[in-house]
C-alpha cells in the first residue's frame, strides 16, 4: 500500500522466490536468501553492488535449491554456462 506521497507504508512486504515467483510465507524456515556480489573481473575487487536471490523452501526440500540459484544466475548474466 502506498500513501498520498507515494511512500510504501506496508508493515510486511513478502518476499518472492527468484526461481518460481511464489510468495515466501513467514513460517517457511527452509527458505534461503543470498546476496551475490559483483566483482571486477581483472582485479577481483568488489564493486559494491549485489544481486539478491530468495529461494522458496520447497526447492531446498526437493534438492533443487542449487539448481534454482544457478539457473537464475545464468539468466541474469552473473554466471556463465
Amino acid at each position: 500500500m502506498k500513501n498520498d506521497s507515494g511512500e510504501c507504508v506496508d508493515i510486511n512486504i513478502p518476499r518472492k522466490c527468484s526461481a518460481s515467483n511464489m510468495i515466501i510465507y513467514a513460517k517457511d524456515y527452509a527458505s534461503i536468501q543470498i546476496n551475490i556480489a559483483y566483482v571486477v573481473e581483472a582485479t577481483g575487487r568488489l564493486t559494491g553492488t549485489y544481486k539478491f536471490y530468495a529461494i522458496y523452501g520447497d526447492h531446498g526440500r526437493m534438492g533443487d535449491s542449487d539448481y534454482a540459484i544457478s539457473r537464475v544466475a545464468i539468466q541474469d548474466g552473473i554466471m556463465k554456462m
